[in-house]
């Protein structure tokens, strides 16, 4: 009897179905980048697009920390600052011909930077978490920061160094025009972005979120938390570093003074919490919210910081998870189709909440001229009015104004707080009943 055949077994290969809303998601943010500098065609536009792009890089850099591993750092700062120096130096070395370097691999340059100095310093600061790494962070911010005063061959002393990032071309540019620099920090961003996006899903940054969560418990299956914080510090270190280089590129300029300080690190903080530090997205709005602060706001009003203030303090009263949070809590209600009930709701919010914003802000217009701006008379302008300090009649209406709104204002919450509770609870019915049936 011959033996029968030998047969191979039948080998199968499966595929993951596309993610055609990831792919949408991130085709829509390339395609902006895109456009952008297209459709908002002013120099101003222009600045504003390009500090976005590498501040985008920056809070999403920070977020690795706080967001994902629950780190509160208050020096991020001497990453990108130092990454900064290290891109100029970089490129005023490539200027004179002692380094070959490309300016489209500064940023790279500076990204290795940032993790080198993140290596240094992190191994003493990761080496405790919660406040004590905090207090860590500021002490080692404020120690590099008047370290930069020690050391003026390399930090420049008061003025900075100075740079000029038209030495060489790359294939047809040589990144003289602000446009040229623009693409050159979106595609940056868009690769940061995404490479820091993927490090969500891989398994060091995993857990970095359970070390965020319950960090006995991931000792106790055999993990090195001090070792996972190191690693995520060092990485978050080499994007903080590449915002850094980015920022030299873009001002040709770097100051310690500025680039180093502790007030530069917690504008990172404040607004990457603003845009939502518990969502990816979170800190892509914290950057656009950053830059039209610090340009837009602080053109308008003196008073700029007292505003952003109040705003920080309401977020972290009724908003915690940032703007962010309100996003994604109206996609949950929108995906179960009562997002329409909140039109005219959300309409009597915003009418009333600017008509409260205009007295509030009008009375503080008119404190702070009289105690900045008394000499150049007693009116100021607000919007386009003229508020007389001297008179009692504009003190009064302004006053009216302000406690009108307030009162609508609190009229329509109550109402809004009170259909948002049922729309919650009709939510909740629904998803137990589609629990139940399957």
């Amino acid at each position: 009897m011959s033996a029968l055949p030998m047969t191979s077994p039948t080998t199968y290969y499966r595929f993951k179905p596309l993610n055609l809303g990831r792919i949408l998601v991130w085709g829509l943010f390339a395609l902006a980048l895109i456009v952008a500098p297209l459709v908002f065609t002013s120099s101003l536009a222009l600045t504003m697009l390009s500090q976005i792009g590498y501040l985008i890089i920056i809070c999403l850099s920070y977020n690795i920390l706080l967001g994902q591993g629950g780190m509160l750092s208050f020096g991020h700062a001497v990453y990108t600052g130092l990454g900064s120096f290290i891109a100029v130096h970089a490129m005023n070395m490539a200027s004179k011909g002692q380094i070959p370097m490309p300016l489209v691999l500064i940023p790279v340059v500076a990204g290795v930077a940032g993790a080198f100095f993140a290596a240094i310093f992190g191994f003493v600061t990761t080496k405790k978490s919660g406040t004590t790494f905090a207090m860590i962070t500021l002490g080692i911010g404020e120690l590099v920061a008047a370290m930069s005063l020690m050391f003026p061959g390399f930090f420049g002393g008061e003025g900075g160094i100075t740079t000029d990032r038209v030495y060489g071309k790359f294939l047809m540019w040589n990144f003289g025009p602000q446009i040229q620099v623009y693409y050159l920090i979106a595609v940056y961003c868009f690769i940061c972005t995404a490479l820091m996006f993927a490090f969500t899903g891989t398994p060091l940054g995993r857990m970095l979120n359970a070390v965020r969560d319950n960090p006995e418990r991931v000792e106790f299956v055999g993990y090195n938390t001090q070792r996972v914080r190191y690693l995520s510090f060092i990485i978050a270190g080499f994007f903080a570093g590449i915002g850094g280089g980015l920022a030299a590129i873009n001002f040709e300029i770097v100051n310690a003074s500025d680039s180093l300080s502790t007030i530069r690190s917690g504008g990172y903080l404040l607004f990457t919490f603003l845009g939502g530090a518990t969502f990816f997205f979170g800190p892509i709005i914290g950057a656009v919210l950053l830059v039209f602060a610090s340009i837009l706001l602080s053109e308008l009003s003196k008073a700029w910081l007292l505003y952003l203030g109040l705003v920080f303090l309401f977020m972290v009263m009724f908003a915690p998870g940032g703007v962010a949070s309100l996003i994604m809590m109206n996609v949950r209600v929108a995906r179960f189709g009562k997002l329409g009930r909140f039109t005219w709701l959300y309409v009597g919010l915003v009418a009333t909440g600017a008509l409260m914003a205009a007295g509030f802000a009008g009375i503080v217009e008119m404190l702070y001229h009289m105690q900045l701006n008394a000499a150049l008379g007693p009116t100021v302008s607000f919007f386009g009015i003229g508020l007389d300090t001297s008179s009692a009649t504009h003190w009064t209406l302004v006053a009216a104004v302000a406690l009108v709104g307030l009162a609508l204002f609190d009229q329509v919450r109550r109402r809004f707080a009170r259909r948002w509770g049922q729309a919650q609870e009709e939510i909740e019915a629904q998803i137990k009943r589609q629990e139940m049936a399957a």
